[in-house]
């Protein structure tokens, strides 16, 4: 057992908030059009100062997908994740870059690249990234 502490720091640990309240929060760029998921302190892009914190939309685009089929430990609980699982690439709607997570369909051939998703939440929420379950597919 080796106890910790992560600071998150103030946009992560906003972030994690939203999720423990259902909500995606990202940061908008002062300087250029971006908004980027999850909030961070400066632009990727133009490196301006992302100073306003706003909600976007649960749903988005699948960019891309793999298959994961190799036993490892889940680094959330430190429990051996169930295999085969499905992890992706997503696009929020009215964001900039992707968020990568698990997806909650396990057979890839039902996934495809521009497929719509939407976040899916645990009913039992506590201000961490996993509050946020998988993605699922809101068409075949």
């Amino acid at each position: 057992e080796l106890p910790y502490r992560y600071a998150a720091g103030q946009y992560g640990s906003m972030f994690l908030r939203g999720l423990a309240e259902g909500r995606i929060l990202a940061s908008r760029c002062t300087k250029c059009p971006r908004t980027l998921v999850p909030p961070r302190v400066a632009c990727t892009h133009c490196f301006g100062k992302m100073g306003e914190i706003v909600e976007v939309q649960k749903t988005g685009v699948l960019l891309a997908f793999t298959l994961v089929a190799f036993p490892f430990l889940d680094p959330f609980t430190g429990v051996q994740r169930p295999i085969p699982y499905c992890y992706g690439m997503v696009k929020f709607d009215g964001t900039d870059n992707t968020f990568q997570y698990f997806l909650s369909e396990k057979d890839p051939s039902k996934l495809r690249v521009g497929q719509r998703v939407e976040a899916v939440f645990r009913k039992e929420r506590c201000g961490e990234l996993a509050d946020l379950e998988f993605f699922r597919t809101l068409e075949s």
